[in-house]
């Protein structure tokens, strides 16, 4: 097996399942993906690491058309709820972008995939989530 890196820090993919983590404000219990010196909801200077829930509802979306170049649309961007607190943008993978085909509110669960290889042959992994029904 090639080896594998996380293509953003919150993504947790050795020791077990792959799982998105937040930094959590001692305080309020606001999630955070960047590290931050306060919260920006209640001003809390601790905070401490949750591991985030694999399962969501789809809370809104937009369907890409136009993109950098070689980036192939068009492609499902979405705002996830977590279950259990959290919210997340990712795209919606494995679901024709159709609007017929997504529906606000449908269950959808993490996934993982290779985003690309470098020249070493370590494999940069990328998370988006899957319709769960």
């Amino acid at each position: 097996m090639s080896p594998r890196i996380p293509l953003v820090d919150y993504l947790v993919i050795e020791g077990g399942e792959p799982h998105l983590e937040s930094h959590e404000c001692s305080g309020c219990g606001a999630l955070y993906f960047d590290r931050r010196n306060a919260c920006a909801k209640c001003g809390g200077r601790e905070f401490g690491v949750r591991r985030l829930a694999r399962e969501g509802t789809l809370r809104s979306f937009t369907i890409v058309h136009r993109a950098a170049p070689g980036v192939p649309v068009p492609y499902i961007s979405a705002l996830v709820d977590l279950a259990g607190g959290g919210v997340v943008q990712s795209n919606l993978v494995g679901v024709d972008p159709d609007p017929a085909n997504v529906k606000l509110g449908m269950p959808v669960r993490l996934t993982t995939f290779t985003a690309g290889t470098d020249d070493e042959g370590t494999d940069a992994i990328a998370f988006g989530f899957e319709s769960a029904s």
